[in-house]
């Protein structure tokens, strides 16, 4: 019985880490620059997301996600809601192509994302440069940009190593090239 307890415990614990991850991510605000390197950046929330949206949109709540881009906001100092609203874009995007994906292709998912997160910062750069008068560097946006969906490929191994190995979920592995 006891043994019964400990794996549910376990299970129901390792079922949270997705939504911890975010709300450390979006409070933690890492910054390499500080380590000598720095032109590197990338947006691990983006990831987080878009993984967890698409393969498992039950892992993350979208008022779980909008709490934590509000907190994204105040921790970066951007207007209130703007990052909410650019993470429920993503979810949109991550549950669009989830909806009309037949076969999940880590090639295919990746270069949608890519496309999604260009309009989430063009979106971004405006509303910030044009509207709040926020000034954004082109340079910055553009290695930010190139390091997250670079690094999209590792995370998203690595999830799918989470998900196969801490919760027996084997399904939500992808065929790299098909």
């Amino acid at each position: 019985m006891s043994q019964i307890d400990r794996n549910h415990i376990k299970h129901k614990f390792y079922r949270y880490i997705p939504v911890t991850l975010l709300f450390i991510s979006v409070l933690n605000e890492l910054d390499f620059n500080n380590s000598g390197l720095k032109y590197f950046s990338f947006n691990f929330s983006y990831i987080l997301i878009f993984y967890y949206s698409l393969k498992k949109s039950e892992s993350l709540g979208y008022t779980a996600i909008f709490i934590a881009g509000l907190f994204n906001d105040v921790v970066v100092g951007l207007p209130i809601g703007l990052s909410s609203f650019m993470y429920l874009i993503l979810c949109v995007a991550a549950s669009y192509l989830r909806n009309i994906t037949l076969r999940p292709s880590l090639l295919k998912d990746s270069i949608f994302f890519l496309a999604t997160i260009l309009i989430i910062n063009s979106l971004l750069f405006v509303a910030l440069n044009f509207i709040f008068d926020y000034e954004l560097y082109y340079f910055d946006q553009t290695i930010n940009v190139m390091f997250t969906y670079l690094l999209y490929f590792l995370f998203s191994i690595l999830f799918d190593f989470f998900e196969d190995h801490f919760l027996g979920r084997n399904n939500a592995r992808w065929k790299f090239w098909c």
